[in-house]
């Protein structure tokens, strides 16, 4: 039993990754002069956060929708990637904000702590694991998930040594939003407490945070919620998820 779920949790990983690097500009017209940066998860593209890329343009802001090749290089490969894409830019900007899903906020959290940004805004991370992957441990010596999820991939579990563990607690303000529905039984028998299918909900809490808050809503289709994009744009106006509307709930 505990084989055949290895092997289901491995193909349910599998099947989000499809690997790809590219950098969507976003709306270039009439913008309130700030722009935002976001960052897809692992085995995503650009497509992941196209919605949230579209919210973001239709409250004014100017939007960045970067790619990376999340399973083909290691951490420090895909900082020296960004930090060229955002030096082109976003250097000039008034001020720039971060959006990022999943792995992309542990990669956001590693560019903040290389360069920090004199224009930097506000930060929003969904279901990243900050304290680590509980299912990156469990399958840490599975072959087809060392070979196919890439060497960032094994990085980000929840031992001493882990990339999450290596970044320290934020000293900008940061939102941290967190789903507690899964559509992965697998991984929430895996995972402790209330969590995405993914990433627990524990997990995703940070040290220093400014603002925390809990959807109802699984790993992958918090991307596409109107009450997170809501939520997001509240925070990076205010600093403040606020009151969020419909079934999203706010935790102190």
């Amino acid at each position: 039993m505990a084989m055949l779920r290895l092997w289901t949790m491995t193909l349910f990983l599998l099947a989000l990754i499809a690997a790809g690097c590219t950098t969507t500009p976003g709306n270039q017209g009439k913008t309130r002069g700030e722009a935002v940066v976001l960052l897809h998860g692992l085995g995503r593209d650009t497509r992941a956060m196209r919605f949230l890329q579209y919210r973001l343009e239709q409250a004014g802001y100017e939007t960045f929708n970067m790619g990376y090749p999340s399973t083909r290089l290691p951490p420090d490969e895909i900082l020296r990637l960004l930090h060229d894409q955002l030096q082109q830019c976003c250097k000039d900007k008034k001020k720039v904000h971060f959006v990022a899903h999943s792995l992309g906020g542990l990669i956001v959290r590693a560019l903040l702590e290389e360069r920090p940004y004199v224009n930097l805004g506000r930060v929003v991370l969904l279901g990243t694991p900050s304290q680590g992957s509980a299912l990156v441990d469990w399958l840490h010596d599975n072959y087809l998930f060392r070979v196919l999820a890439g060497p960032t991939a094994q990085q980000i579990g929840t031992g001493r040594n882990a990339f999450p563990r290596s970044l320290p607690k934020p000293d900008y303000e940061l939102g941290v939003i967190a789903g507690t529905h899964s559509i992965n039984p697998v991984g929430s028998w895996v995972l402790r407490g209330p969590d995405d299918g993914i990433v627990s909900v524990e997990s995703t809490r940070i040290e220093g945070m400014t603002d925390f808050m809990l959807t109802p809503a699984d790993h992958v289709l918090m991307r596409y919620s109107n009450e997170v994009a809501d939520a997001i744009i509240r925070f990076l106006e205010t600093g403040r998820f606020g009151n969020p509307r419909g079934r999203a709930t706010r935790e102190p």
